[in-house]
């Protein structure tokens, strides 16, 4: 009989791999699943809109002999703004109100006349006819006076458009005219700007598919939060509420504009700001929540490493769940219980099955950043339960 042939050492090492003997333990990290609330949010870009923007051009031709703002100075309705050369208009006023006191002086005097006109006609002195001439004078005099008071009342209209007062309370721009310059009803150009900032609005568009969920709040008469983030969406800048939906659906793009109101008190917001806005639709109580790093993700889906104890001996078993939403650094998930314990790190070492040691508390961690935590992510999947990978380049 022939003798029986000696294996080498590669293939030692894949039987010792195959019978579980010599594999060594990795040191990891965990973390309890823990239970809890978590926001439902839908995040849209948005732009901040002020709520009036007010250009203020003349009504009036003349010369402006006064500007009485400061450039980016907050003013308040009625505040004056530009003073343009009263002169012109004041004697306008003057002429109409000479016209109007010759013409009511005739229509007192016709109507002496239609007095005694009728007592002349009460005694028969005069003839019905003249009587009657006498009447339609009366009341061509007073349509005379009417047009002169409308006249009047005009000039003293294009008087008062000489005073150019603020019709908001907000901020004005920088100066688009100097005093001395000619300006004209007819220019394009308007003479101050003004943008009211407290409260301004932002608008942003979400798509049709979230539309129900928020129609099904806010006809529950509830009020919806939303929160204002910078570029990064990691800083809050301010907080409001929805105020409105419009009133049809994008075909081009599938989406929604909303719009919500800010009191921006603090000036926080600037107008044509672009900003990430956050809208609260919903509240997920008693939930069970993980930090986002302990969940990993392959083509299959997401999954954990749940850390499993058989006596003395600690492996970790791979657990896929679904992340149902995700606020800052936690994801609500289903598939596993509050209180399950999961690995926090080692996770490209880790494998369905293999053993594990959990380090204490605030042990240091190695240098080579090996032991580190891996971010949520990692799209390589895990080796089949019960194999080592081994090097068989021997």
């Amino acid at each position: 009989m022939f003798g029986r042939r000696k294996q080498s050492p590669a293939e030692n090492n894949r039987a010792g791999g195959r019978s579980g003997f010599g594999q060594q333990a990795v040191a990891i990290d965990t973390t309890k699943a823990q239970k809890g609330d978590i926001n439902v949010y839908i995040r849209a870009l948005g732009t901040v809109i002020p709520y009036y923007v007010v250009s203020n051009k003349t009504r009036v031709d003349g010369q402006i002999i006064d500007v009485k703002y400061k450039e980016g100075q907050l003013v308040h309705k009625g505040d004056p703004l530009v003073e343009i050369d009263p002169a012109p208009f004041e004697a306008a006023v003057v002429q109409a109100q000479g016209q109007v006191a010759r013409d009511q002086a005739l229509l007192e005097n016709a109507r002496l006349d239609l007095d005694r006109y009728k007592e002349a006609y009460s005694k028969n002195a005069i003839p019905k006819q003249q009587l009657d001439t006498q009447g339609a004078t009366v009341h061509q005099y007073e349509g005379v006076v009417q047009l002169d008071q409308g006249q009047l009342t005009n000039a003293q209209v294009q008087l008062n458009y000489t005073h150019i007062n603020a019709p908001i309370t907000g901020r004005v721009g920088l100066r688009l005219v100097d005093p001395g310059n000619i300006v004209h009803a007819s220019d394009n150009s308007p003479i101050v700007i003004i943008t009211q900032l407290r409260p301004i609005t932002v608008v942003f568009a979400v798509p049709e598919d979230v539309l129900p969920q928020i129609q099904k709040q806010l006809k529950q008469g509830k009020e919806l939060r939303v929160d204002a983030l910078d570029r990064s969406q990691q800083n809050k800048i301010a907080s409001g509420v929805l105020e409105t939906l419009d009133n049809q659906i994008d075909p081009t793009t599938g989406t929604l504009k909303l719009k919500a109101v800010f009191t921006n008190e603090d000036e926080a917001l600037f107008p044509n700001q672009f900003v990430n806005a956050r809208l609260l639709v919903d509240t997920h109580r008693d939930v069970t929540l993980l930090p986002n790093p302990v969940i990993q993700h392959n083509a299959q889906g997401a999954y954990v490493f749940v850390v499993e104890s058989s006596g003395t001996n600690q492996t970790v078993a791979i657990k896929p769940v679904e992340v149902v939403t995700t606020e800052g650094d936690v994801s609500q998930v289903s598939g596993i219980e509050p209180g399950t314990v999961v690995a926090a790190s080692n996770f490209t070492r880790l494998t369905d099955g293999g053993k594990v040691t959990v380090r204490a508390p605030g042990e240091g961690r190695q240098r080579n950043g090996t032991n580190a935590p891996q971010k949520a992510g990692d799209t390589n999947a895990p080796p089949r339960r019960g194999r080592r990978q081994t090097d068989n380049s021997q």
